[in-house]
């Protein structure tokens, strides 16, 4: 995820504009509001669950877990997923994430109805991300795929962009994220087509990072946190900081973003993680 933008789907949809327009107490009124309508909205469409598994060494698993559909959200699992991610933006400890779905099926897109409820999703998440595809990943489950870091996929895997054979276009912002990782054309082609888009292509076209060689669920699991562990070694806060000024960088103006490096920057000068390693006295050959 450009800091993983699934999240936060019942904040931020009317956050900015209201500020701007209307004041701060007055946003706080109309967001409540929303808020709760599309909570009760989504409470309307129940079934299946979003699990979280937390390891001490700071890798965290989230499993969509709707195997009786595919795994497709429901309304309440919408809910799930928002409470999961801000459950994750507050443990401390976390440095990555694998996004998985249960049995050897990623995501099969949502509920049409309880989709309607939901406003365009906004999150950051401090970790470092990465989708793990296992069978078909379609519709907003190619969307969700989108929002993570890195991707990587399992043979006789797909992704594939289905919305414009039910007449509609990405609307968790999978559009725009497919454009900044694959370019315009290869995106225009992907959503046009609505083509499968298996390991092959997807690592041709940089839409995937890896094929793992493993196929069954458990060796597939830990094959991924072992390509994830490459980059999550040392200091958590390191490690989201790093993500965190990377990501400024992308999303940011370069004045901005100049001042959040400098700023996270000055939050590590001194810090328990800097001083360690200048005691170590380590060599950089």
């Amino acid at each position: 995820m450009a800091m993983f933008c699934i999240h936060k789907c019942l904040k931020c949809g009317l956050r900015n504009q209201t500020l701007k327009q209307r004041g701060l107490s007055v946003y706080t009124s109309v967001y409540r509001v929303n808020e709760d309508d599309i909570k009760e909205k989504l409470q309307q469409h129940p079934g299946g669950s979003i699990d979280l598994q937390k390891d001490q060494n700071g890798i965290a698993n989230l499993i969509i877990n709707n195997p009786e559909r595919k795994n497709a959200f429901s309304g309440t699992m919408m809910l799930d997923f928002r409470d999961r991610v801000e459950e994750l933006e507050h443990w401390t400890n976390g440095k990555g994430l694998i996004v998985r779905g249960a049995e050897n099926t990623f995501c099969s897109g949502s509920d049409l109805r309880a989709v309607k409820a939901m406003s365009n999703p906004e999150c950051r998440l401090p970790l470092i991300s990465v989708a793990l595809v296992q069978g078909k990943a379609l519709g907003g489950g190619a969307e969700l795929t989108t929002a993570c870091d890195f991707r990587l996929m399992t043979s006789g895997s797909e992704i594939r962009f289905v919305h414009k054979h039910m007449g509609l276009v990405p609307g968790w912002g999978g559009a725009t994220r497919l454009i900044k990782l694959i370019g315009y054309r290869n995106a225009l082609k992907l959503l046009s087509s609505a083509q499968h888009v298996n390991p092959a292509t997807g690592l041709k076209i940089g839409l995937v990072d890896e094929i793992l060689s493993s196929t069954d669920e458990g060796s597939c699991l830990e094959e991924a946190e072992n390509w994830l562990n490459q980059y999550t070694g040392g200091s958590s806060q390191v490690i989201r900081a790093i993500k965190n000024v990377v990501v400024s960088g992308r999303e940011l103006s370069q004045e901005e973003s100049l001042k959040n490096e400098k700023s996270i920057f000055g939050t590590l000068w001194g810090s328990h993680a800097n001083l360690k390693a200048l005691d170590q006295n380590i060599k950089h050959n």
